[in-house]
């Protein structure tokens, strides 16, 4: 097994809840890629990394998935998570499948995607708000916002799945059996680990 593992999917999906685990039970550096773009969001304007470009939501994720898979894969070349066994466990949401494989594949780490595709946007929705915390910024939306953002996840969601399949990278469907999926997962990763 590779020595840096990302977590990438849709929100909600349990990325970052299957990424500390990952650094609670094993020693992973934990990285969320949300709080990086935050960053360059409001620091850097002149990269064109925005989230609200006042684009669709898929032509924002393809354009920040676009210029933050390069950066991710600059990070991995660094090599500073290399010296460390394990190394980082990198939660990401806006990174397409189609961009890990174009900037990121063959460098030091697996890419494994939590999506919610097999859902209708209302059901989509009821996991939104069973999951929403006071520390994800969803959860101060409006029903309305979330009803509207529930229809352009499960697009998402659709889209990476058929990237993945395309490119035959591992996703979890985990709207359906949440903790299952979880624990099935942790497991591959103990047997990987251990081969």
């Amino acid at each position: 097994m590779k020595n840096n593992i990302i977590i990438a999917g849709v929100p909600r999906a349990g990325k970052s809840t299957i990424s500390r685990r990952l650094a609670k039970q094993y020693g992973y550096q934990h990285i969320s890629m949300d709080s990086i773009i935050a960053g360059f969001e409001k620091c850097f304007p002149e990269t064109g990394v925005n989230t609200y470009t006042g684009l669709s939501s898929m032509d924002t994720l393809r354009l920040i998935s676009g210029k933050m898979a390069p950066f991710v894969r600059a990070m991995l070349d660094s090599g500073e998570y290399d010296e460390f066994q394990p190394g980082m466990v990198l939660d990401m949401y806006q990174l397409l499948p189609g961009d890990y494989m174009k900037y990121i594949h063959g460098a030091n780490c697996e890419i494994f995607y939590f999506i919610t595709s097999d859902v209708t946007p209302e059901e989509r929705f009821a996991i939104q708000k069973r999951y929403d915390t006071e520390k994800d910024y969803t959860f101060y939306k409006s029903e309305e916002e979330l009803r509207e953002g529930a229809v352009y996840i499960v697009e998402q969601s659709i889209c990476m799945k058929e990237q993945c399949q395309k490119y035959g990278l591992p996703y979890f469907e985990t709207a359906k059996d949440r903790e299952q999926t979880f624990d099935l997962f942790l497991q591959g990763i103990v047997m990987e680990k251990h081969v």
